[in-house]
């Protein structure tokens, strides 16, 4: 199966980890991520608040393109790059505001685009949960994960489609078909300070130290994200939070797509944890001692 995908700036830097993955767990789908040529970055988080006008023209491009070709949907991993193309989309519905961007363009934008979603919800599309199962290699049973969305992913509900936008279960669901405990975690779409992290750094460590606090407190062996902000917030800031909450962290942030390649046994060099910045080393080990026990207990039983 063929998807055009629209990878996100994101992706060629910070995330490459997030991309490396999801490429990884989407061939191992048999998903055919396709790159829209000549793609251009969606003008991320603070491009709307300096023009909208221009962030929208960055986002209509892309869709030109994947509208040229002929793409029936298109896949984005981030959220922020989702959420921008969606409203550019929903933007130019408006007569005026179209006038407006087309005057930007090098030609007047197409009447119509085809639909744009997350990775994760092309996956659910595609897979539905036993699916999933059924493709796991390396049982998760024995993790205990948090998942986190972030505040973009689901809202506004109207426009991101994207579940019960406080209380969303879609990584749920795919991490517990792969074993994992999923703990509740009340803080899931709360905001980690996003884009402050450049020029609100105390604002971002408040944030992102509840997020954490509450990880640590219940005691799980990972947060796991979907959204390339709040990975490089809770994991690259995890010392400031640590700091401005006068304590210490050492909390593993991964991608879902790190856990799924976890889950299929995919070869650790595909899912580029050593990009993190805090190990995941620990958690690795738990598994493997996990799978130890399981395949002595196992052993055991045939013997008797």
């Amino acid at each position: 199966m063929n998807f055009a995908y629209y990878p996100g700036c994101s992706a060629m830097g910070s995330s490459q980890d997030y991309e490396r993955s999801t490429q990884a767990v989407c061939r191992a789908l048999d998903m055919n991520l396709v790159a829209i040529p000549d793609w251009n970055c969606c003008g991320s988080t603070p491009a709307h608040a300096v023009n909208i006008e221009l962030s929208a023209a960055l986002c209509v491009r892309n869709l030109d393109i994947a509208a040229r070709e002929q793409a029936e949907i298109l896949l984005t991993p981030c959220p922020s790059c989702l959420s921008n193309l969606k409203m550019a989309a929903k933007r130019m519905e408006n007569p005026e505001f179209r006038s407006r961007v087309n005057e930007l363009l090098d030609s007047p934008a197409s009447e119509q685009w085809p639909p744009v979603t997350s990775v994760m919800q092309g996956i659910a599309r595609h897979f539905d949960m036993s699916a999933i199962k059924s493709r796991v290699r390396t049982s998760l049973k024995g993790l205990k994960l948090a998942a986190y969305y972030g505040c973009l992913m689901s809202r506004p509900a109207d426009l991101m489609q994207f579940e019960d936008p406080e209380n969303p279960m879609l990584m749920e669901n795919m991490l517990s078909a792969c074993g994992a405990e999923l703990v509740d975690f009340p803080l899931k779409t709360t905001c980690c300070g996003a884009a402050f992290g450049i020029t609100e750094r105390p604002l971002t460590a408040r944030n992102s130290g509840r997020i954490l606090e509450l990880a640590a407190t219940l005691g799980v062996d990972a947060i796991v994200v979907a959204c390339p902000l709040c990975q490089m917030n809770l994991d690259l800031r995890q010392k400031q939070a640590g700091r401005a909450g006068e304590t210490s962290y050492n909390i593993p942030v991964l991608y879902f797509t790190q856990l799924l390649g976890l889950a299929f046994d995919l070869p650790r060099k595909e899912l580029a944890l050593n990009k993190l910045t805090v190990s995941a080393d620990r958690l690795l080990e738990k598994l493997a001692g996990l799978r130890r026990k399981d395949e002595s207990t196992s052993t055991e039983g045939g013997r008797q």
